[in-house]
């Protein structure tokens, strides 16, 4: 794939933030402030329709003129993950509703053969059986996802996640990835958000459409690093490697349900406890933030992986 693509992908990307949240301002489709909020101002959640988009539109360009650069099947449980999204932007979908789409997605995704089915020695486990490997493959897309989701709270944070963790997904691969051009496309996608997220008037965030069609794809990135056909460039136990990839919003995921579970409450009640809210409070800014924790935890799981690498 040549800089051109990178390119069109990101102008069209531009582009479509701009059209679609003026037809969303001009519909009077804007996000609520309440007190979970992080802004004062008009905001739309559309980041994640006008990234998708872009995605869709270049990838159908390719399969018209008969090129797949990558597995178009992919993008039939990504494309639902971003409906379920859009729907829940506008509608706040319930948890239940949610939870049983990600599940459907996640047998979707098994059955194209990206499932975990091998441990590697951890627990003592090496190859499971099928039904164990799916119900596990699914527990694990479901925690992945819903991470991504959780992190979203503040200007820039997620976009910096997404993009860290496929970066890292790609330097660490021995072999040319049958990924890449997905990884390419899907950055120049979201990369135009950061100059909308971080507006002062009229921001764009990147709503629940945004952060769950982007979980999946991590998802994806994540049972095809512990499948047979990513091979790492250094010796290393792949399920500890995936933990160390996506070790932010794995962290902030358990502390915030260990929080809620103490308070009596449900691990899927909102509220101000994340990682980024304890930030905020001590007086960093979004940019800050959206810069300490993911490069902050990619220095923790550098150091992690050194050390186990030196013994």
């Amino acid at each position: 794939m040549n800089l051109e693509f990178i390119f069109f992908v990101f102008v069209t990307s531009t582009l479509l933030a701009s059209i679609i949240q003026k037809l969303f301002i001009y519909l009077n489709k804007v996000d609520t402030i309440n007190s979970r909020s992080s802004h004062s101002v008009v905001a739309t959640r559309t980041g994640g329709a006008s990234s998708f988009l872009s995605i869709f539109i270049i990838s159908l360009f390719w399969y018209l003129i008969g090129n797949e650069p990558f597995d178009f099947s992919l993008l039939i449980p990504i494309s639902m993950m971003f409906v379920i999204g859009i729907y829940d932007d506008f509608y706040n979908a319930d948890f239940k509703l949610k939870f049983f789409i990600q599940i459907i997605v996640a047998k979707m995704i098994i059955d194209q053969g990206l499932i975990i089915d091998n441990f590697y020695g951890i627990l003592g486990l090496e190859e499971i059986g099928r039904i164990p490997a799916q119900l596990f493959t699914i527990f694990v897309f479901l925690i992945i996802v819903n991470s991504i989701n959780f992190i979203d709270g503040i200007d820039g944070l997620a976009l910096t996640e997404i993009i860290k963790t496929i970066v890292v997904f790609e330097l660490l691969n021995a072999n040319n990835s049958s990924m890449i051009t997905l990884s390419l496309i899907t950055i120049a996608a979201v990369t135009p958000l950061y100059l909308f997220n971080f507006k002062k008037n009229n921001k764009i965030f990147l709503g629940d459409a945004g952060s769950l069609y982007l979980g999946t794809i991590l998802a994806i990135y994540t049972f095809y690093l512990l499948g047979p056909k990513y091979e790492l460039k250094y010796a290393f136990n792949k399920p500890l490697l995936s933990i160390l990839i996506l070790l932010y919003p794995l962290v902030d995921l358990l502390r915030v349900f260990i929080i809620r579970l103490r308070k009596k409450k449900s691990p899927f009640h909102p509220d101000n406890n994340h990682l980024h809210h304890f930030l905020l409070k001590k007086g960093y800014s979004h940019w800050k933030i959206s810069i300490i924790l993911p490069i902050g935890f990619l220095i923790i799981s550098t150091t992690v992986f050194c050390l186990f690498r030196l013994k």
